[in-house]
């Protein structure tokens, strides 16, 4: 097994989310500062690990009370759980380009497994002659089993919150440098 290390690309890669709200429409949202690797096995993919960590207090909703609300105890609490970290523990290969990543996701003080959907995007090299590969993922998670659990009650029935989230990353990773011995 060959595996090359290879960093995510922080300005190229995205960490959004929807959620619904009030039942009938979708709130969007992203991180902004978050990090990752991949130990990528280029000869079977499904051999690769990946891990990532994302800074809980750089979630942009658009709405700063909100955003400040979804940093409060009440949800992430970033006072006391500043990071959401992820690693992966199998990828298994479902045809062509497609993948299903699957890790232990921990948001808060819980961690729980979650699949992804992946499809590799390809490798390539760019004009200032580094390697960079892509990824798109997707999938969903029940806030509720993460300890996100507020929520509202609606006079018209149904809640201000969905429990159903859905994730949408796009990421880009360089191949790290190899030291070279002296």
């Amino acid at each position: 097994m060959t595996t090359n290390n290879w960093n995510l690309d922080t300005v190229h890669s995205g960490i959004n989310f929807s959620v619904r709200h009030m039942v009938v429409s979708k709130v969007r949202g992203r991180f902004t500062k978050f990090t990752g690797n991949v130990e990528l096995d280029e000869s079977d993919l499904a051999r690769s690990v990946v891990e990532a960590t994302i800074d809980a207090s750089s979630i942009d909703t658009g709405t700063a009370q909100r955003d400040d609300h979804l940093r409060s105890a009440d949800f992430f609490d970033v006072e006391h759980f500043p990071q959401i970290g992820f690693r992966s523990t199998g990828i298994e290969k479902l045809g062509g380009d497609r993948y299903r990543l699957t890790g232990e996701l921990t948001i808060r003080d819980v961690s729980r497994e979650i699949a992804l959907d992946v499809e590799y995007g390809g490798r390539g090299k760019d004009p200032w002659g580094n390697e960079r590969v892509g990824f798109t993922a997707k999938g969903s998670l029940d806030r509720k089993d993460f300890g996100l659990k507020w929520n509202q009650a609606l006079e018209t029935g149904g809640v201000l919150v969905s429990d159903r989230v859905e994730i949408e990353l796009e990421l880009q990773a360089v191949k790290a440098a190899v030291a070279k011995a002296a």
